[in-house]
């Protein structure tokens, strides 16, 4: 039996019978994603069947342990623990085979450091992070977490996140990325980034050339925004995604 309204699918039946509380917040749970980012527990509510109360209890359980968070206006988001134990997973991922050697080939284009972020509630976290070799450079570290409010990624994961990457994008759009941030996460840090799309068409995260504001002239950034959105395109070719497919460049 499956839900179509919300994603959710039943496991396989087992020999050993699971336990039912449990069951229910892993179906909590599996309402996030495919648009469906933040949620109030009314929404919770009506999508799993659950009745308020019973939801409520589930809610808290999954908030102590980290899974979930609630925001300042009372909707209900991915919690960090869900990140943890997903990144783990995306050892194993193949995510990972794709964005890591896109990454290291922009270093060894443009000399800069570059990372793939995505976005966990009101911050965004480094996934994957290659930096260059040069003794003056931005420092980030995998599993950093940074404001999303500042910074090119940060930019482009609040401002494209109502787009779709499962159809091509306009060339109108194309030509406003990638985003440039000079000086405004730090006084002493540039950047340029592209949002990334998954397949089934929502944002997977943002793709990043960081380093000196000094080195990340405008001059600098035009030299580099080929090859970023060249980057951005190989990614997406390998994810199955549309959004970049009037991009004519493939690394």
């Amino acid at each position: 039996m499956s839900d179509a309204g919300n994603g959710y699918k039943e496991p396989p039946k087992l020999k050993t019978k699971g336990v039912e509380a449990v069951d229910k917040a892993l179906r909590i749970m599996s309402l996030f994603g495919r648009g469906a980012n933040r949620l109030s527990l009314g929404d919770i509510s009506e999508r799993t069947g659950l009745v308020k109360s019973s939801a409520l209890r589930l809610l808290v359980s999954l908030q102590k342990a980290g899974y979930l968070t609630m925001t300042p206006d009372k909707l209900y988001i991915v919690g960090p623990e869900a990140f943890r134990v997903g990144h783990i997973y995306q050892q194993t991922f193949s995510l990972e085979g794709i964005v890591r050697p896109v990454l290291k080939k922009m270093v060894d284009e443009t000399r800069e450091s570059a990372s793939f972020f995505r976005r966990e509630g009101n911050k965004r976290v480094c996934v994957f992070r290659e930096d260059c070799d040069q003794l003056l450079r931005e420092h980030v570290a995998e599993g950093d977490a940074v404001d999303i409010d500042r910074g090119a990624a940060g930019h482009v994961l609040t401002d494209y996140d109502d787009l779709r990457g499962d159809t091509p994008a306009t060339l109108d759009v194309l030509h406003e990325i990638p985003v440039a941030s000079v000086g405004e996460r730090g006084p002493g840090i540039g950047g340029i980034s592209v949002p990334i799309f998954a397949a089934s068409g929502e944002i997977l995260g943002a793709l990043v050339i960081s380093g000196p504001s000094m080195r990340f002239t405008e001059e600098r950034m035009q030299e580099m925004s080929p090859l970023i959105l060249a980057a951005a395109a190989s990614i997406g070719e390998a994810l199955g995604s549309e959004f970049y497919s009037a991009w004519p460049m493939r690394l």
